[in-house]
């Protein structure tokens, strides 16, 4: 039978409220915000799903939006300690509007990392500070890192005509934002394919616990074809919350190697303190593997209520067909 006790508007909401803390689109994170603050909030969180989220997304595409998002992504993995050329050109362009974002976007941002590295290179203290296993960490990276970005950044820095300055740019750059687009492409993806599944949940839920209820009134004649009716509308249901399931079940693992992932790294970072190609990631290490606990944790909780959707799905067919 369904579940008495399965609350969906307030299953909606704690996603909602998700997305407005850690989805890495700034458009997305205010709709839900503003949803979530309206004066009539389960109507707004109906609009948010109908027609906010996917405005928000469309905005986000375009490319003032996606320049504003790159700068602070980029600001916050090239701390000014580390990068100081990086953070403060990212800085300015956040500060200056859409032309300086376009231009830290398609020049700025490259022009600021090669002022880093000529600065790095010329006090010389990273390329004495690189051993080899530091190569023998990116190695492995490029082998075994859970995240598609950062295994391809450290293949290009140990690729074979790479020099020690490549890694030592992996180490002060590449690594901390390629991990952060893996981080991104991960949210992004949950993100935009639950929406698609939850816009039609709810009509389907609603359908099938209507026909349930009208197979259980019905009598005579009327109740076989009314039970076929319902078990088609369970079965409807099944079938959206069942690749949904999957799909969060599998978020779920990878948030928990990319988590545990970066807890290896923390200690690996810690192990290196004296080197300075490790400095960078250092500070981001123990960052990431937050998040990505936070992730797992958020992936969790949307595989359960899947699942109790399918679980109830398969009842309520079974309810109709024993």
């Amino acid at each position: 039978m369904v579940s008495a006790a399965f609350d969906q508007a307030e299953e909606d909401r704690l996603f909602v409220r998700f997305l407005a803390l850690y989805d890495p689109r700034a458009l997305v994170r205010t709709a839900a915000w503003n949803a979530l603050t309206s004066s009539n909030v389960p109507a707004a969180i109906d609009r948010f799903f109908a027609s906010g989220f996917p405005y928000a997304v469309s905005r986000s595409q375009e490319l003032a939006a996606r320049n504003l998002d790159f700068a602070k992504r980029i600001m916050v993995t090239h701390p000014a300690e580390f990068s100081p050329e990086v953070h403060a050109a990212a800085q300015y362009a956040i500060n200056s509007g859409t032309t300086a974002l376009d231009t830290f976007a398609r020049t700025g941002y490259a022009a600021a990392k090669e002022r880093d590295r000529i600065a790095r290179e010329a006090s010389g203290d990273h390329a004495a500070g690189l051993l080899q296993a530091d190569r023998d960490f990116v190695a492995q990276l490029r082998e075994h890192d859970p995240g598609a970005q950062v295994r391809a950044a450290a293949g290009l820095a140990l690729r074979a005509e790479a020099t020690d300055a490549d890694v030592v740019e992996f180490y002060a750059y590449d690594w901390a934002a390629a991990a952060s687009v893996d981080m991104q492409t991960h949210q992004t993806q949950c993100a935009n394919a639950d929406m698609v599944w939850r816009s039609k949940i709810k009509t389907l839920l609603a359908n099938a616990q209507a026909a349930h209820a009208a197979a259980l009134a019905a009598e005579g004649e009327a109740r076989e074809l009314a039970r076929e009716t319902a078990a088609r509308a369970w079965r409807a249901l099944g079938a959206q919350a069942e690749p949904a399931k999957s799909t969060w079940d599998t978020a779920v693992e990878v948030a928990e190697r990319q988590a545990a992932n970066w807890q290896q790294v923390a200690l690996a970072a810690a192990a290196a303190a004296d080197n300075p190609n490790w400095d960078s990631i250092t500070v981001s290490a123990q960052a990431n593997g937050q998040q990505w606990t936070s992730e797992q944790v958020n992936a969790t909780r949307q595989a359960a209520y899947w699942t109790s959707l399918y679980e109830m799905a398969l009842a309520g067919e079974r309810d109709m067909t024993s």
